[in-house]
């Protein structure tokens, strides 16, 4: 399977793969950000999902797929230390803010930056066209960031210090994908890092849950924390996976941009799992993101 994806590489399959990809990953993000949202602590949540996909990952990274050459470990220490970066200020921002007010933020702010990246990266450029899309992309986004801080009743009291934390998340997003690129590519085998990065990336955040939960007053049953952490770390192949992929195959700043229509994903598990509310205005605000991602795609000036 390697062999076949290594062959899509800068082809019209290529491009079409990894718009499917990018897509579907959008969607198993926003479910991922519910999970970790939404009925348990948010670290307690996320260092149960990231022990799962640890210990799920690890037999194909001792086993199954070829080691990472000597220079990948460096790329791995990074990839390590700004995802746990990254994950600290996530889990920080749920606690101070609602899902839905939270993760446009976080997600707005990084695709503008992935895609200066790439470009920085890479050599990757935009066309007029398509920089337009960022535009309406974004606008959508930060328009539902706005509406939430004018009109939105809960949590006022954290609610500047939530996005605050979300605008820097966000820029972790952007300095993950970009990287995470860089290492997907750097090595022959695209699973093989995949794997690996799973593994490490699962040993940091389930020392920390564990911690939190002994020093809680009330702490929740391990049972259903650990059948969500099961969940997630599946949910995380798919989202993570298959935007890593997307990133090998074609442009990564195009990765980036299409995947954050996850925004109008996250709105609606908020609106109809979470039982968020979602008005008229934020589902034209939604539209706007998803005509955003369409313009950057069809602006790509590919036949």
């Amino acid at each position: 399977m390697s062999d076949w994806l290594i062959s899509l590489e800068g082809t019209a399959a290529g491009h079409a793969a990894a718009l499917w990809l990018a897509m579907a990953a959008a969607f198993l993000h926003a479910v991922f950000g519910a999970l970790q949202k939404g009925r348990h602590d948010p670290w307690l949540s996320r260092g149960a999902i990231d022990a799962s996909y640890g210990l799920m990952a690890a037999p194909f990274a001792l086993f199954v797929v070829p080691w990472p050459e000597p220079h990948m470990w460096p790329i791995f220490a990074c990839a390590w230390a700004i995802h746990v970066v990254y994950k600290i200020l996530q889990a920080t921002a749920y606690t101070k803010g609602s899902y839905t007010v939270v993760y446009p933020v976080v997600r707005g702010t990084g695709p503008l930056f992935a895609v200066i990246g790439a470009w920085l990266l890479f050599g990757e450029l935009f066309t007029p066209v398509q920089w337009l899309g960022v535009a309406i992309l974004l606008t959508g986004i930060f328009g539902l960031a706005a509406y939430n801080l004018v009109f939105l009743e809960t949590a006022r009291d954290t609610l500047h210090l939530a996005l605050g934390l979300a605008v820097v998340t966000g820029l972790f997003v952007a300095l993950y994908t970009t990287w995470d690129a860089y290492g997907i590519r750097a090595t022959g085998d695209p699973f093989t890092f995949l794997a690996w990065f799973f593994m490490i990336d699962g040993l940091a955040m389930p020392p920390v849950a564990y911690l939190r939960w002994r020093n809680m007053a009330y702490r929740p049953a391990p049972g259903p924390l650990l059948a969500r952490g099961v969940i997630g770390g599946l949910v995380a192949f798919g989202s993570f996976g298959a935007v890593m992929l997307a990133t090998r195959l074609d442009k990564v700043g195009e990765a980036a941009v299409l995947r954050e229509t996850s925004t109008v994903f996250a709105a609606l598990i908020g609106w109809l799992v979470l039982k968020e509310t979602v008005g008229p205005r934020r589902i034209a605000l939604m539209a706007l993101i998803a005509a955003g991602a369409v313009v950057v795609e069809m602006g790509g000036g590919r036949a």
